[in-house]
């Protein structure tokens, strides 16, 4: 019996190590050491987004782009040997205070580069934490210029808010002949403040800029200011958890005011608060649905299977362009490792500034500051009917 014993006791040991060398190690130097899922060596690319706070949701919907891109390429060749691709996740609450500490968590997982942040706030306080470490990030949708000033180590993909804001500022004058424009913003709020101020600069007009507190949970005293003050549009360059509100209370007060959102308010859960209203909304965005069919209909078809993925996204397929822009931010860092030949992330980081790729939201390069050249928008509103997006117009900034 105790022979029988020790033989058993064995055979759980031997049971429980091969359990526990399934996954990927924590090794340093050119590779990850460690097994990935079909075997071989592992890269690892960290994800620095928010799944939580007032950005979680858009934070989850740039997240699920990215991760349809590594279902769909899991491995990539670095250096002529396959790199099997883990994304390591580090949740940065949407906080500009809790950035940093998730930056270095990214920073001890040994990963070659970063994608994100959805949250220019973010990105612009965990961004030291990359640049001392010499670790490159590519901001996805990240719109504010302080993302990149002054660090060398933040790239983005994305149109800057200096454009963002003239394109709405433009749109608000050539669609409606706007006189007078109200903006709103959270107190505080690089991003926010930053579009406020390009559209009001961009704008011919009179503009009254108010800003409310973190974490205000009625708006109707800016709202029926907006009316007294009988203006034009309001521009509301806000979070989904506020922009949401805002929908709903302008639906409630049938506000006839044309409501107009930067990239933020692209999301499925602003359409669900205006939908059967009469609120009209306009949001300046990176992608229309329709405009890369494959990917369109593998995504669909992926959320469809994936019960989880599908919460992610709001609980319906229609396409954020912030999931697109994800998935398009995937393939770039796969083009860095497959050019610096290396996942050394001084390699990888040497080799962004000349890279350029095509993905499903048109042509992506960087500029001697690690910008995107980018220079059009898309402006989309809200068919309350449909619960839908559908296309306004193309635009650029004059």
């Amino acid at each position: 019996m105790k022979k029988l014993f020790s033989m058993m006791l064995a055979l759980v040991m031997v049971l429980s190590l091969a359990a526990c060398g399934g996954g990927s190690g924590s090794g340093s130097g050119d590779a990850v050491s460690g097994s990935g899922s079909s075997g071989g060596k592992t890269v690892r690319i960290g994800v620095f987004e928010p799944s939580t706070g007032d950005s979680g949701a858009g934070g989850k919907q740039e997240m699920l782009g990215m991760q349809y891109a590594n279902k769909e390429t899991p491995t990539v060749e670095i250096g002529g040997e396959t790199y099997n691709v883990e994304l390591v996740y580090a949740d940065n609450a949407s906080d500009a205070s809790k950035a940093p500490t998730a930056a270095s968590q990214l920073v001890s997982q040994d990963v070659s580069l970063v994608l994100g942040t959805y949250g220019s706030s973010s990105a612009i306080a965990g961004g030291p934490i990359f640049g001392e470490a010499g670790l490159a990030a590519i901001g996805v949708t990240c719109t504010n210029p302080g993302v990149t000033a002054g660090n060398d180590y933040y790239f983005r993909i994305c149109f800057l808010d200096p454009f963002q804001g003239t394109v709405l500022a433009n749109f608000a004058q050539e669609k409606f002949a706007a006189k007078k424009a109200y903006l709103l913003g959270e107190l505080g709020n690089d991003y926010d403040q930053g579009l406020l101020n390009y559209f009001e600069q961009a704008f011919d007009g009179d503009v009254v800029k108010k800003s409310f507190p973190p974490n205000t949970s009625d708006f109707s005293t800016y709202l029926n200011e907006a009316v007294a003050e009988n203006a034009d549009v309001i521009f509301c360059p806000v979070s989904i958890a506020y922009s949401t509100q805002i929908v709903k209370l302008a639906a409630s007060m049938g506000l006839s005011i044309p409501i107009l959102g930067s990239d933020t308010l692209d999301s499925n859960m602003v359409l669900e608060a205006a939908k059967g209203s009469d609120v009209q909304i306009y949001v300046s965005t990176f992608y229309q649905e329709g405009g890369a069919p494959d990917f369109d209909n593998g995504i669909k078809a992926w959320l469809a299977e994936d019960s989880t993925a599908m919460t992610n996204n709001g609980g319906n397929d229609t396409i954020a362009a912030v999931t697109a822009m994800g998935y398009d931010a995937y393939y770039v860092a796969l083009e860095a490792l497959k050019a610096a030949g290396s996942t050394d992330k001084g390699a990888v980081k040497a080799a962004l500034p000349s890279l350029s790729y095509t993905g499903v939201s048109g042509a992506i390069a960087f500029d001697d500051v690690g910008d995107a050249i980018r220079d059009t928008a898309y402006i989309k509103t809200a068919d309350n009917a449909a619960g839908a997006w559908i296309l306004e117009t193309v635009q650029t900034a004059k």
